[in-house]
């Protein structure tokens, strides 16, 4: 049995689109045909924008309405969501192999999560008065930003979704959402969910398609602010276009972090974590630390326990309880992760495990771990994307430091030790938008995002809502 879908949800309504073009959905287990939706085009990308304008501009509309009253239908939306989670988890695994363990917590419970905590944020927000140095005093008002363009990747496709949609909803912005065209089936279900909440027409719109219906809406002439997840080269992109229109920007790009291993570390009684921090979602996380440093002399038993953890991974059947390790997305994404094997051991680096393909049916790549890296390898520096871990010796703490920032990237890290106190100090001196000790989570309360070629701008936490807020002063008794 498939799923699917022949029309898109704009304004309110589940519309015919302009054109009878459509997106397969294939299972990369099976490599079967699951599902199909329809793709977007130029003309329902207006449509879309045109339906979240009207919602916008409405004087008694979504945007004027107060934050507990938006807060209310964010909490029913949260209860439709959760009523669809099983449904939503066992749909984004058939679309990207993400074990449905952990589908069950990123994609069911995490927006959820988000819609009541940004929920409760703008009800209890207030005007800021602020004595002046000058005389009178500030008013500081906070007002939504507009009609959001919000292009979403396919690796964690809801949870990413509403690291945008729902700050942006909560400060009475209107949305237009771009799914991946990998992962469209648990975007419409999501539409199903906002539906039945009674979501004010136009508030919230979706519009599956290619690359370049993203770029016609990052450059859409009714978008106020664009907030995007993928690529570094489609972040440069995204950036030159918004930076001639002087429009607001959010970029969460790509990454290639560093998990150090300081020399107290036992790495033996944090395994589960690491494992967490490395090679969560069969690789496909941006946030990963893919770059292991070992101090030099330990080097040999950091990666006999790196190499032991990775024989124990059981790889099959995302939708199997016992799955760690599900198939990479796409046929494409299998051979460039195998070209990147390639390269590795082309540059010398030496695989402990892994190096193949698990399987006969399905875009399966055993998970690998390389020795003998340096710092300017290939694999070391470019961001793979998949089960691929290089382990790389230092020769004290200054020189971990210096490895760890040489990369392009800085959005995540972790520092791994017996002194979580020596930790936290280690992670001040890393160049990167975020870090944790003896593990990584992203808490909705702590702000992420990266710097460098990780982009710009932050999600989550007070933060993630101001992104989607004007900021305008009223300065009072200044006669």
């Amino acid at each position: 049995m498939t799923i699917d879908y022949t029309d898109l949800y704009l304004g309110g309504r589940w519309a015919a689109p302009a054109t009878t073009s459509i997106i397969p959905v294939i299972s990369p287990s099976t490599e079967e045909r699951i599902g199909s939706a329809p793709e977007g085009s130029e003309a329902d990308v207006d449509a879309a924008v045109a339906a979240a304008r009207t919602a916008f501009d409405d004087p008694v509309g979504w945007a004027h309405w107060d934050g507990k009253r938006r807060a209310e239908v964010l909490e029913r939306f949260a209860e439709q969501l959760q009523e669809r989670g099983e449904e939503t988890a066992i749909r984004v695994s058939s679309q990207n192999g993400m074990p449905i363990s952990l589908a069950r917590q990123f994609e069911s419970g995490f927006p959820a999560m988000l819609l009541q905590y940004y929920g409760t944020m703008v009800a209890e927000q207030a005007d800021d008065i602020r004595p002046g140095m000058l005389g009178g005093s500030t008013m500081v008002t906070r007002s939504p930003i507009g009609v959001v363009g919000a292009i979403v990747p396919w690796n964690v496709p809801q949870a990413i979704t509403f690291l945008k949609i729902a700050p942006a909803l909560a400060a009475g912005c209107t949305v237009v959402l771009k799914p991946a065209p990998e992962t469209v089936l648990d975007a419409f279900l999501m539409a199903e969910a906002a539906h039945a909440a009674g979501m004010p027409p136009g508030v919230l719109n979706v519009v599956p398609g290619s690359r370049a219906l993203g770029a016609y809406l990052v450059s859409h002439p009714g978008v106020d602010k664009v907030s995007f997840t993928g690529s570094t080269a489609a972040g440069r992109s995204i950036a030159r276009t918004c930076g001639e229109l002087l429009r607001p920007v959010t970029l969460e790009l790509g990454g290639k972090s560093a998990a150090i291993v300081l020399d107290d570390a036992n790495l033996a009684d944090d395994i589960e974590s690491f494992f967490s921090a490395t090679m969560l979602n069969n690789g496909q996380i941006c946030w990963l630390c893919t770059r292991v440093l070992a101090p030099a002399a330990r080097y040999d038993e950091i990666v006999d326990t790196v190499t032991d953890l990775v024989k124990t991974i059981t790889v099959g059947d995302p939708l199997s309880d016992d799955t760690r390790m599900g198939p990479l997305v796409s046929a494409r994404q299998r051979d460039r992760v195998e070209g990147y094997i390639a390269v590795g051991r082309e540059d010398g680096g030496r695989v402990t495990v892994g190096g193949g393909r698990a399987g006969d049916r399905g875009w399966f790549v055993e998970p690998t771990v390389f020795a003998d890296v340096r710092p300017d390898h290939t694999i070391a520096q470019e961001e793979i994307f998949g089960p691929v871990l290089s382990v790389i010796p230092y020769a004290d703490e200054a020189e971990a430091v210096a490895i760890a920032n040489s990369s392009d990237y800085g959005l995540g890290g972790t520092v791994w030790t017996a002194d979580p106190e020596r930790g936290a100090a280690f992670a001040r001196r890393i160049a990167s938008g975020t870090v944790g000790i003896n593990g990584y989570v992203n808490d909705p309360t702590a702000p992420f995002g990266g710097i460098k070629h990780s982009g710009m701008g932050r999600e989550l936490g007070p933060e993630g809502l101001s992104a989607y807020q004007d900021i305008k002063s009223i300065y009072l008794d200044v006669r």
